[in-house]
């Protein structure tokens, strides 16, 4: 009988700290400076997260800036798995770099992770300079086909970057070479094209939208399997003339090696909750992200980051592209 009541007891005095999480604010992390595509919709997701995970729940957006992503994520990997942790991540951390670094990421990126939710994934744009021959997307994307290797040069916002594996990918697409000339920033990259001193270049649609719609570059067409709803007059590369052409960046939710399953499914409650609101999606598809709304739970999370990262590797090794750490 006294054990009987030890049990009851326990089980009562444990009750109440499974239903407490979270318990303080919890650290959405970044692997970027305020202000960036990962940045804005790290703050986006943050207030709903927040009132979907209930008691009275914070979320606080943490910049941690380095690298590309990888400083945050190694950061992320010693963290407690207790769930007050997370980390919005995208492709130049855990599939580009692990895949281009030389001698690789001091963390796997699937396996030294807890995988708590898809948010989405944003297209690049093919954009050019005005003067760039071709009156439709499919004349432009025929004119760089027939151009001899190294006679265009095309712009990126730097070397390993999604946007300078993009454009390798097309070249090798359309069967010929072009000058890369790498800049610091998506902005310097877009002024170029702009001058001129670049003729193309493949851009986040988040950074470029406004270039776009402002008529300072052209856009051609967006780089995934389906068109973007903010810029439905831009079709795809493959309808461009490019079959098979499908590379996108993404968001992904992750929190530090063994969170327990219940805070995972928490976190992921909320998270898809968030997503499924239209207020939600359509602030993400202004900041250039399409919110994620098939099935998402930890397991199809890690579905997909696997086979984002295996996406990745064949462009990487595709291209030859290389980072020096």
């Amino acid at each position: 009988m006294h054990r009987l009541l030890g049990l009851a007891l326990a089980m009562l005095l444990l009750a109440p700290v499974a239903q407490a999480f979270p318990d303080r604010p919890i650290t959405l992390a970044t692997g970027y400076a305020p202000g960036g595509s990962t940045d804005i919709a790290a703050r986006i997701l943050a207030e709903r997260l927040a009132a979907n995970l209930g008691n009275g729940a914070r979320v606080v957006v943490e910049n941690r800036p380095g690298a590309g992503g990888i400083v945050a994520s190694e950061w992320l990997k010693r963290q407690a798995p207790d769930g007050h942790t997370i980390m919005l991540v995208e492709s130049s951390s855990h599939a580009i770099a692990p895949n281009a670094l030389v001698g690789g990421t001091r963390y796997d990126p699937v396996a030294d992770f807890s995988h708590l939710g898809v948010i989405g994934t944003a297209p690049l744009v093919l954009v050019v300079n005005k003067d760039l021959p071709g009156a439709t997307p499919a004349a432009v994307v025929q004119h760089l086909r027939g151009a001899p290797p190294d006679s265009i040069a095309y712009a990126t916002s730097g070397v390993g970057t999604i946007v300078h594996l993009a454009s390798e990918m097309l070249a090798l697409d359309l069967g010929t070479r072009f000058v890369h000339v790498p800049y610091r920033s998506g902005g310097q990259m877009l002024t170029a094209i702009f001058q001129g001193d670049g003729k193309f270049g493949i851009a986040v649609l988040a950074s470029a939208a406004q270039q776009v719609r402002d008529d300072m570059v052209r856009g051609i067409a967006v780089t995934g399997d389906h068109r973007f709803p903010t810029f439905p007059d831009l079709p795809t590369l493959a309808e461009a003339g490019v079959p098979g052409f499908d590379l996108v960046t993404w968001n992904i939710l992750l929190g530090p090696p063994g969170m327990p399953a219940e805070i995972q499914a928490a976190l992921n409650r909320a998270l898809n909750a968030s997503l499924a609101e239209p207020a939600l999606q359509q602030r993400l598809l202004t900041a250039g992200v399409d919110a994620w709304t098939r099935p998402n739970g930890p397991e199809e999370a890690r579905a997909f980051l696997a086979r984002e990262v295996e996406k990745f590797r064949v462009v990487v090794q595709r291209t030859g592209v290389k980072l020096e750490p």
